[in-house]
């Protein structure tokens, strides 16, 4: 059965742990100038409905440093959606590629490929979920533990938006507690979802041991905290919103100097991008000395390339360098012959 990247509650707590680690072998790798070409031939196709940067170069990059190719396919390019159904664009495209990673403001449009691709299917970004963001996010954790303490102790306070909206906070408010962390949402009232919502997270801590809690003073929240995380104040396309957003985070959900001085010194910054400098972040607080933004920008590299290789080295033919020379000497003797 073709296995899929949509949500990494899909994985078991080893597998992930299997993909940070994998991840961190494939980082060393490649700054030693000796990452090993595992996807050597194999193609993924990439689609995108909306601009990218992080996802974009991040999915390329890695498919070529594994030594294989990625085709970008923008919005019109393909009949995905308007003159040819999901199904068989997932059909056609399992036929040409080797994997598909989509990016899409519509999660039945993500599903319906991964329902009937026979390729492995990766969730780049939806609107519910962004199980990549997330993955790298705890690779850049594990890479910055504070001292005496294992990924399962952490606690992660994640300040903005608490409702559907968040994606990123929403996959981390699933796999966190289900690791046995500490997971804490810091929204103003009004941003938060029916309870039902967080029904995956009370599961996760179930599960795992972890905890969940949404407060809604950000001094109090990240008194404990390892990791701040700030999220967007407004999203591409929600302008109408910016004006009434801006004066229910600001100032008091900003991340700034001010609200660090009220978390342990140890505390560190996180943050997907693109940040909006001077809102959700201060520029001092975007380049401390324990901001992680940078990091967490580049394993979005490394922790792709964890997923590519998981989802797609199994399944790559290699043949022997016998049954190489044999058909090449057919073909070239076809050619010779008949062209």
């Amino acid at each position: 059965m073709t296995r899929h990247f949509l949500d990494l509650m899909d994985y078991t707590n080893e597998e992930v742990y299997e993909l940070i680690e994998l991840g961190s072998m494939l980082k060393r790798a490649d700054k030693l100038g000796a990452c090993p070409p595992l996807l050597d031939g194999a193609s993924l196709g990439m689609i995108f409905d909306e601009p990218s940067t992080r996802t974009r170069i991040s999915f390329e990059v890695a498919m070529t440093k594994l030594g294989g190719h990625a085709l970008y396919l923008r919005p019109g390019e393909i009949h995905l959606g308007t003159s040819e159904t999901v199904k068989d664009t997932a059909l056609v495209m399992s036929r040409l590629l080797d994997a598909i990673e989509i990016r899409s403001c519509a999660d039945d449009e993500i599903v319906g490929l991964a329902a009937d691709a026979t390729i492995p299917v990766i969730n780049g970004m939806g609107t519910y979920l962004h199980p990549c963001q997330c993955l790298c996010d705890l690779m850049t954790m594990s890479e910055h533990l504070p001292e005496g303490k294992a990924l399962s102790d952490v606690t992660l306070v994640f300040v903005g938006d608490a409702t559907i909206y968040e994606n990123v906070g929403t996959a981390l408010s699933h796999i966190l507690p289900r690791l046995g962390a500490h997971f804490v949402y810091c929204a103003p009232e009004g941003y938060c979802a029916d309870d039902d919502f967080y029904a995956p997270a009370y599961r996760a801590c179930e599960e795992g041991g972890g905890t969940f809690e949404i407060l809604h003073d950000p001094r109090e929240a990240v008194r404990n905290a390892d990791y701040i995380y700030s999220s967007v104040m407004w999203y591409d396309g929600f302008d109408s919103d910016r004006e009434k957003r801006m004066h229910d985070f600001l100032p008091d959900y900003q991340i700034n100097e001010e609200l660090a001085s009220c978390a342990p010194d140890h505390a560190m910054f996180m943050h997907y991008l693109p940040a909006q400098r001077g809102y959700e972040m201060s520029d001092g607080i975007m380049d401390h000395e324990r901001s992680l933004l940078w990091d967490g920008a580049e394993n979005r590299l490394y922790g792709e390339m964890a997923i590519l290789v998981k989802l797609m080295y199994a399944a790559r033919k290699r043949a022997s360098e016998q049954v190489k020379d044999q058909q090449k000497a057919l073909i070239e003797t076809w050619i010779a012959e008949n062209l």
